[in-house]
């Protein structure tokens, strides 16, 4: 047995223990209960205790076994300047552990999310070969997507404003020449779309009641999870070798979502599960699924 599975079984026998000990108190609180009867209620009650003490006595046998198999530290644990957070006496400042602790599983889990994103871009288009149809002319060297003339991204807005007759655009330059585009499908949704040069660099969907703001995400749950496949159908379409074409496809498998609350679920053909609409679209055929369905 590891030392974490010894660890494991005797924070499971100190909580066992934990709990029969109040058992035992809530009895000895209670007395004597109508459930003991008339008749030789003294007894009944003294054996019930006499059997959660057993018990209980048990239980802390079982502890200090536990305990036993433990390993000792080679040392005291390295716990930096949170040693001092043991000294205060504030309540406000007693709460910082919690805050410490919640932030150091904020950044485990901010690592594997990178770790993950890192292979799922790895293993994306960015890494194809291409290859050379002739040896003796030089492939012409593609310019950055990021670096391009003002007028090139205009045209590329305009472009998707006539492509889609029921989204309206608008688009406005708070990171110059960056533009930061809102699109609003419809009556169902609107959506603010940052640019960084021909790149979309980040999506967050809203309600129409909802403020315009890139950072805040939607407060609610159907908005969130169209977000979340928004960034997933991002990175799906993202191309460097023909970023015109990447930024139509996506506004093409975003103008899917016009059916949002009115096309049922392609899988179980229900409008609802878990209280959502189908918040999925296949990134081929544009049907809409569950998230559980696809």
């Amino acid at each position: 047995m590891t030392d974490l599975e010894q660890l494991q079984t005797a924070l499971h026998s100190l909580k066992v223990l934990r709990s029969n000990v109040g058992i035992a108190f809530e009895s000895v609180s209670n007395g004597l209960r109508a459930d003991h009867g008339e008749d030789g209620k003294e007894n009944k009650f003294i054996l019930e205790l006499q059997e959660l003490l057993s018990t209980v006595n048990n239980n802390l046998r079982d502890v200090e076994g536990a305990v036993s198999n433990l390993s000792i530290p080679p040392g005291p644990f390295a716990l930096g300047n949170t040693i001092y957070l043991s000294q205060e006496v504030t309540q406000e400042r007693q709460s910082l552990y919690v805050q410490l602790v919640n932030s150091y599983k904020w950044t485990d889990k901010i690592r594997d999310y990178s770790a993950l994103a890192g292979n799922i871009l790895a293993s994306n288009s960015v890494n194809k070969t291409y290859k050379t149809f002739s040896t003796t002319k030089r492939r012409k060297t593609q310019t950055s997507t990021h670096n391009v003339p003002p007028e090139v991204i205009e045209n590329l807005i305009t472009g998707i404003d006539r492509l889609f007759p029921d989204v309206t655009i608008t688009a406005s330059r708070p990171f110059v020449p960056n533009p930061v585009i809102q699109a609003s499908l419809s009556r169902v949704l609107k959506a603010v779309i940052a640019f960084k040069g021909l790149m979309i660099e980040w999506v967050v969907v809203k309600a129409h009641s909802e403020s315009n703001d890139l950072w805040t995400e939607s407060r609610y749950k159907v908005f969130k999870k169209v977000t979340e496949n928004c960034h997933a159908a991002m990175c799906h379409f993202h191309s460097p070798t023909m970023p015109e074409l990447a930024v139509k496809s996506f506004m093409h498998w975003f103008h899917s979502y016009n059916t949002l609350f009115s096309n049922p679920c392609k899988r179980c053909g229900n409008y609802l599960y878990s209280n959502l609409p189908p918040t999925w679209r296949d990134l081929r055929t544009l049907e809409p699924y569950h998230e559980e369905c696809k």
